[in-house]
């Protein structure tokens, strides 16, 4: 461990000192002097680009190898104090503040009663309010609200007291850990600063941002089962690494905040649309610290449609520049320098995506427009570029490896790039948003979409242009001399494409979000117990069950599950056959649910959403690359091109091949409504009306001839030989392949 950690040192300052010798001669020698000015100031930007971007990874890597591990206190718990909770509403739908609120009404605490949970609604709404009645919650109003959150916000501690207030979005699902995983840190902290003043007062305990649904990175990349939320990287890696210098940034959910941290910073910012970002800075700039932790305690919902997700991230970006302008934050005295870098890379993260459109257009004007921005040859870049880059590149694996790669990074740049460079650049001029917008979560997209893929598209297209009007013509040395130019501009290329693919989009299907979880079933047909189980998936509409016998359920049988949740407690919903599928040894039945009553819904929702979608990933699949992901990409949209009829099937199925004893036939499919004969023998002769299996005979109906040789019949008396014990033993050992051959007779 010791000889691995002095290795990391080692890369670290190679990096350092080979990035500083690469970019000082950049600066010195490879200036487009003689060029035009629009050349020359092009390369000072590009210069300077780099140098940012060389910072902020130095940053990382520096909050890196600072990280402190952060484990939560053990406390008695009649030391609990009272506690806040304010669910945060604008104009969300009632039903996804339904799920909120119930979830927050069951989070565990030793006094319950010490916990006292309000919807601040500034919308006024009437059915907030009288969902607020329904959980026997409180309601706090806002009318005429000029401030957004804030206001919201604010207008809410004044109708408060506890010593804790916690905060969650409208769609924010708290696990019900929640207050149990966090206010220990609180209780710590006072026992602490009781035996030593000189240890800092805690200003807040952020939880990671987490969602139980792919975001849209994921779904249309087709990556959901691969890589984790592209949030995750922040939350999971850069805030936890934030912890070393007590400076967690507040990302505006799922947090624990002192109320008399947030008196201390004067409330929550009315002056900025990240007022999240700049209450966390302002507590830690009075002496408070900040503390990220690493497991999600809540899931909430995040968007599926493009226009959404570009205003979210506009408004992100321009409030993060707003915020740091409004702390001046390079010459405010109460935070120290490691806090300062802290912010200051977050204001930095910003501008990545105006640096990106630099390093897309560079080889492009130097390729298609002749118009040289960086002045070197071959050799210099070998010599002075090569190390500083491969060293950063090694040095940023090292520190973004279980979320993210550095690759997979410029890819998401590369698609925001061109429509967060204008906004930034406005705001940081200090040109503000006309109008506040909350991000819709119940959007969907449109065809219109497509358009967004035009910036893109075009410089994928300059960019194709550019390697081949570059290397055509060219024969060995020549192609060498230039392959940097090539690199960057397949490198380009690459992440251009996988932008055009993510604004292709991809479909929608499924109505609700569905989660991969093992829970105790029970299965009553008639009030008759058909087998003890666990789940397979479930959702808000629907479930799944495993089982290692094959049953014949009719499809409009309305079944009865009592699924069992960690305390035991049962509960009961009721649902019909919708599909039933081979999976492995055993088989899968999925589940239609049918409307339940009031109290059985609310608790499914907390079985669904009182703990983190295992359906996606947490971490990164190292065995899967960009390459494999665009791959997966193209064959996707292809199968997605062709038509296809699905259709489902409702029992267990077979694929047989027992022969039949009078006729040139075999029985090759069971799924008990249908069988299927293969023979060489004409249509005409194969209508057959019975099959005689052992002591069991089949009445038939003749379908069709589903392809040549094949022959579909309906079974018509199944559900009377489905009473039979002996007939349903014995087709359970035909589909579990037990049986491989009978005396079968046709005719």
């Amino acid at each position: 461990m010791i000889k691995q950690n002095s290795l990391k040192k080692i890369l670290y300052f190679s990096a350092f000192v080979f990035t500083l010798i690469y970019l000082t001669w950049r600066g010195l020698y490879t200036l487009p002097i003689q060029g035009s000015w629009f050349a020359l100031i092009f390369g000072i930007l590009l210069w300077f680009s780099e140098i940012v971007s060389n910072f902020t990874a130095m940053i990382l890597v520096w909050s890196k190898s600072k990280t402190k591990t952060v484990q939560k206190p053990i406390v008695d718990p009649q030391d609990f104090p009272d506690i806040d909770v304010l669910i945060v509403t604008h104009n969300e739908a009632a039903d996804l503040l339904l799920k909120t609120v119930n979830a927050a009404c069951h989070m565990d605490y030793p006094d319950k009663n010490k916990v006292h949970i309000y919807l601040s609604d500034d919308m006024a709404r009437a059915e907030v309010e009288s969902l607020a009645k329904k959980f026997s919650i409180g309601y706090i109003p806002l009318t005429n609200n000029t401030e957004a959150k804030s206001g919201n916000i604010n207008n809410a501690l004044k109708h408060t007291s506890s010593p804790l207030v916690a905060t969650f979005d409208a769609d924010m699902i708290p696990y019900t850990e929640f207050l149990m995983e966090t206010v220990p840190y609180f209780i710590e902290n006072v026992q602490q600063r009781l035996e030593d003043e000189q240890v800092k007062p805690l200003g807040f305990v952020q939880t990671p941002q987490s969602f139980y649904n792919p975001d849209v990175f994921q779904y249309n990349l087709f990556s959901e089962d691969n890589i984790p939320n592209e949030q995750d990287f922040f939350s999971k890696e850069i805030n936890v690494f934030n912890n070393a210098h007590d400076t967690a940034i507040y990302t505006g959910s799922n947090t624990v905040l002192s109320r008399e941290a947030i008196a201390a910073a004067g409330g929550f910012p009315t002056d900025t649309i990240t007022e999240d970002f700049e209450l966390g800075a302002l507590i830690n700039s009075e002496g408070y610290k900040s503390i990220s932790t690493l497991e999600p305690m809540a899931s909430g919902l995040t968007p599926y449609d493009i226009p959404s997700v570009i205003n979210q991230r506009i408004r992100w970006g321009r409030g993060v520049i707003q915020s740091v302008h409004n702390l001046h934050l390079l010459t405010n005295k109460k935070l120290s320098l490691p806090q300062k870098l802290i912010f200051l890379n977050s204001y930095l993260y910003w501008w990545a995506f105006s640096r990106r459109i630099l390093y897309i257009l560079a080889p492009i004007l130097f390729t298609v427009f002749n118009t040289q921005v960086v002045v070197a040859n071959f050799f210099q870049l070998v010599a002075l570029w090569l190390p500083s880059y491969i060293l950063v590149h090694l040095s940023m694996r090292d520190a973004s490896n279980r979320i993210r790669t550095q690759r997979w990074g410029e890819v998401q740049e590369t698609i925001f790039a061109p429509f967060l460079v204008l906004p930034i650049l406005l705001q940081t001029f200090g040109i503000k948003m006309k109008t506040f917008k909350v991000t819709n979560k119940n959007a969907t997209s449109s065809k219109r979409d497509l358009l967004y893929a035009l910036p893109p598209a075009i410089l994928l297209f300059l960019s194709i242009l550019g390697i081949v009007t570059f290397n055509y013509g060219k024969f060995g040395s020549e192609i060498m001399y230039g392959s940097i130019i090539t690199f960057w501009l397949c490198t380009n290329i690459f992440n251009l494409s996988f932008s055009v693919l993510f604004f292709l989009g991809r479909p929608i299907y499924r109505a609700s979000e569905r989660f991969l979880t093992e829970i105790p079933i029970q299965v009553f047909e008639n009030q008759v117990c058909l087998l003890e189980t666990k789940t397979y998936n479930i959702s808000e509409n629907g479930l799944a069950f495993s089982s290692t016998e094959p049953y014949y359920i009719k499809p409009d049988t309305v079944l009865t599950f009592y699924l069992f949740d960690k305390y035991n407690k049962r509960i009961k919903r009721q649902g019909t056959i919708a599909r039933v599928q081979k999976l492995g040894d055993s088989w899968l039945y999925g589940v239609n649910l049918v409307e339940a009553d009031e109290a059985s819904y609310l608790e499914y929702l907390l079985l669904i959403y009182s703990a983190y979608n295992h359906s996606l990933p947490q971490t990164r699949d190292p065995w899967v690359t960009n390459f494999d992901r665009f791959i997966v990409n193209i064959k996707n949209r292809i199968q997605q091109a062709k038509p296809r009829a699905y259709k489902p099937s409702y029992y267990p199925a077979a694929h047989l091949a027992i022969p039949i004893q009078n006729e040139e036939l075999e029985w090759t499919y069971f799924d008990y409504e249908t069988l299927v004969f293969s023979s060489t023998i004409s249509t005409t002769e194969n209508v057959f009306h019975r099959l005689h299996v052992d002591s069991f005979t089949l009445i038939l109906e003749f379908i069709e001839e589903e392809a040549p040789q094949r022959y579909r019949y309906r079974i018509k008396n199944i559900e009377e030989l489905y009473q039979d014990h002996h007939f349903r033993t014995y087709i359970q050992t035909l589909i579990k392949g037990e049986q491989t051959h009978a005396d079968v007779l046709a005719y």
